[in-house]
């Protein structure tokens, strides 16, 4: 009896759920799990499934398919696993690209599609459904809180994102706040690895600061180049920029680096700290904001599962919507247009006992949205 009660206290601290799913579940999980994103979309399956290991859930099957971050090989994938497969669920997508090219069709056929990462505005305000929900943020949001915070110290700012649906959301976002002079905004090709010619514009810009969105290799590849340059600029940039998929990579260039994000992981909660360890004794290294944002969306979809049937739409909708987990982000609650409302900070890069992380610097936001929910009719 004492060792039933010990186990189900630790369950409800991490807020997985204790109880069984109300029928077999079977989530189909899209990721990149190979080239350039690789990290992101790893980081992105291991928190999920640590979730679902944790719930101790014998009915509940994961497939998972590397989509090489290709919207053509996504959309495939995602096909199969409807048609073929006969999932209840889908999630993992990491670009946004890829999801733009998935849900549409996906929501079409009638699945939930729940979103550990990619968070396009054009699924947020207009374009939103019942059975699309994102577990991590709005595209926007983490450069929003960088946007915020440059208006401290910094006058003029050199914006840089790769051109695709994230990064025309993550300029919108940080320019949406930043009050000072923008000299310069450039959009570089997705998967980009030489940085030679936008260093050189950093360089004569007369910026007194630089904002990257540059998420995977990109990141890694431009903070070598930059770092290499000399360019003394100080730079910046949202979580995924300096997240821990990435630092082992970047190296001691990014010390120093000031990031934005809902979690890093020295958040001193019981729950935050429950999740570092038991994902460090798992796979051996500290959790990235994707695993984070993973391990919610699958406490997410079990939360929905052990209450109501995925087949019930309506109620496993309504159960989704209730966000009845404990993340280890701290306050977490969807907002009309099912994306989340939460708390956003300002990190900082550090070495810890050797390892390079993240520490929190400041909040600079509580219980932020997104632009976009005025426009959801749903």
């Amino acid at each position: 009896m004492r060792k039933m009660l010990v186990t189900a206290t630790m369950a409800l601290s991490l807020g997985v759920s204790s109880l069984a799913v109300a029928e077999p579940l079977k989530i189909g999980m899209i990721t990149t799990l190979s080239g350039g994103g690789a990290g992101l979309g790893v980081d992105t399956r291991d928190g999920f499934m640590l979730a679902i290991k944790q719930s101790g859930n014998k009915d509940v099957t994961v497939v998972t398919e590397d989509d090489a971050q290709k919207p053509e090989l996504a959309v495939q994938i995602a096909d199969k696993m409807i048609q073929s497969d006969n999932v209840d669920v889908l999630t993992g997508i990491v670009w946004s690209n890829l999801l733009m090219a998935v849900v549409p069709g996906a929501v079409a056929q009638g699945k939930f599609y729940v979103s550990t990462n990619a968070a396009p505005a054009a699924l947020a305000g207009k374009g939103c459904n019942k059975l699309y929900f994102n577990s991590a943020y709005q595209n926007d949001n983490l450069h929003e809180a960088m946007g915020q915070y440059a208006n401290k110290d910094f006058k003029k700012m050199f914006i840089l994102a790769p051109n695709y649906p994230a990064g025309k959301d993550s300029l919108a976002g940080f320019k949406r706040y930043y009050k000072g002079e923008v000299v310069s905004e450039v959009y570089t090709k997705v998967g980009q690895t030489d940085y030679a010619a936008e260093i050189a514009q950093m360089r004569a810009s007369g910026a007194d600061g630089i904002f990257t969105f540059l998420p995977g290799g990109m990141g890694i590849a431009f903070m070598k180049q930059f770092a290499q340059s000399g360019v003394k600029i100080p730079v910046m940039g949202p979580g995924f920029s300096f997240s821990q998929d990435v630092l082992p990579a970047i190296g001691d260039a990014a010390i120093g680096a000031k990031a934005s994000g809902q979690w890093v992981p020295d958040f001193d909660t019981e729950v935050s700290k429950k999740f570092v360890a038991d994902f460090q004794k798992e796979y051996n290294r500290l959790p990235s904001i994707y695993a984070l944002q993973a391990y919610d969306a699958a406490q997410l979809i079990l939360s929905a599962a052990a209450k109501a049937s995925v087949k019930d739409t309506d109620a496993f909708r309504a159960e989704l919507l209730k966000a009845d987990i404990k993340s280890p982000r701290g306050n977490f609650k969807f907002n009309t247009n099912q994306h989340p409302i939460q708390d956003l900070y300002i990190t900082e890069v550090v070495k810890k006992d050797g390892v390079l992380t993240n520490k929190t610097v400041e909040k600079i936001f509580s219980d932020h949205g997104d632009a976009y929910a005025q426009d959801c009719k749903i």
